[in-house]
């Protein structure tokens, strides 16, 4: 009996062990890599749900593979609810750069929401993977008729404009009215990781109206800088944008460059540079201190500390510009994270090896109107060791960990 237990044990570890061999964990770090990921946005149709795609490289379109289509219970799923082929899209080469927009109607009635969607151009297991687009079905994006435009009318696929900037609504049922709501722009920066709720101070939890006006849904638009409510009619879907000044996502003016010096900086450092006679050319000597008057060495930096500002603009702006929230936070100072895993409503940003030890940060969904992908991060005071550490090697010049 005891050889026999034996063996029915060492049978089910080999199991258990083939299985975890066979169905690895889908990482989705590639979503946080600008430049490599699938944008996705969707418009209701009737009793149909419109999906834009945008490849950033239109090659993948040229390949001959089909779309694969796939519905799951959770991101954290192994096996699909369902999936399809589609064969009938709509293919757009766009006038500049490299990528491609395609866009396809699913019928509403095999989508729910809470269940999330897979898509990719390739083998039926690359939309399984973490480097397909993927999508949480939510009740604003399963309801939300019209999608955001540019001033060519192609989807504009983003929350963020800059100020008078052409841009447009492109709704299902055309002559409908657009109220837009203005509130202010927030210009709080997401506190440390190992942060307390003491420390963190009373967060706001209503924003004040400014202003609003009532458009035609079908006109270009300009508007000036603020945080956005749109919404087609008074009680219809809505949706945040975010209008950002000067060249956003890109940093053009001294105070855009001096303001995310936060995370590496004292406040008195930050005056100073704010106070200079001519506060750009203070922010290059604050670079090329840290580098020790190594020319070279202040550009990698800038080039470094900014392009990941960009970055993070890019792809985490929405109540407020990506560098300021909790996500754009970490990525700015440690980078693009090795690993993410996604579990519910949490994401794990995983550093393996970062300071001789592994390191995970939980982010916790907390959507709103203006946000619904919004995360926050877990604080936790053992955090704390390994930020200081990341702040001192951009102080001593060394960089927290390369661009992906």
């Amino acid at each position: 009996m005891r050889n026999l237990a034996s063996l029915l044990l060492l049978l089910l570890t080999l199991l258990m062990a083939g299985s975890l061999q066979a169905a690895p964990r889908r990482d989705f770090a590639n979503q946080y890599r600008p430049g490599r990921t699938i944008e996705v946005d969707t418009r209701r149709e009737g009793d149909s749900l419109r999906v834009y795609l945008r490849f950033p490289n239109r090659s993948a379109l040229r390949r001959g593979f089909p779309l694969h289509v796939m519905g799951w219970a959770d991101y954290n799923s192994r096996k699909p609810i369902w999936q399809d082929t589609v064969r009938r899209t709509v293919r757009q080469q766009l006038p500049a750069g490299d990528a491609a927009l395609l866009n396809f109607a699913l019928p509403l009635s095999r989508l729910v929401a809470g269940q999330v969607l897979s898509m990719a151009i390739g083998p039926a297991e690359d939309a399984m993977s973490g480097e397909a687009a993927w999508l949480r079905l939510t009740p604003d994006n399963l309801n939300r008729s019209f999608v955001l435009i540019d001033s060519l009318s192609q989807p504009l696929m983003r929350r963020h404009v800059r100020a008078r900037e052409v841009f447009g609504v492109n709704a299902y049922a055309p002559g409908q009215a657009l109220n837009a709501y203005r509130y202010p722009l927030s210009s709080l920066a997401a506190a440390p990781p190992m942060a307390t709720s003491s420390t963190l101070g009373q967060q706001p939890r209503t924003l004040g109206l400014q202003d609003s006006a009532r458009f035609n849904a079908d006109q270009l638009l300009r508007l000036p800088a603020g945080l956005y409510l749109l919404r087609l009619g008074n009680r219809g879907p809505s949706q945040g944008l975010l209008v950002e000044e000067n060249r956003f996502p890109q940093l053009t003016s001294a105070d855009e460059l001096i303001a995310p010096l936060i995370y590496v900086s004292t406040s008195e450092e930050r005056q100073k540079l704010f106070d200079a006679p001519e506060p750009k050319k203070a922010v290059d000597q604050f670079w090329l201190g840290i580098a020790m008057d190594s020319q070279d060495l202040a550009r990698h930096l800038i080039r470094q500390f900014y392009g990941r500002v960009v970055a993070a603009n890019t792809v985490f702006s929405a109540h407020k510009a990506g560098w300021l929230t909790d996500r754009g936070m970490l990525f700015q100072v440690m980078g693009a994270p090795e690993t993410v895993y996604r579990n519910g409503n949490e994401e794990r940003w995983i550093y393996r090896g970062y300071q001789s030890q592994n390191s995970t940060f939980v982010f916790r969904a907390k959507p709103s109107i203006f946000a619904p992908d919004n995360y926050e991060l877990v604080r936790r005071p053992e955090h704390e060791y390994l930020w200081y550490a990341a702040v001192e090697l951009w102080r001593k010049g060394l960089i927290a960990r390369p661009s992906r």
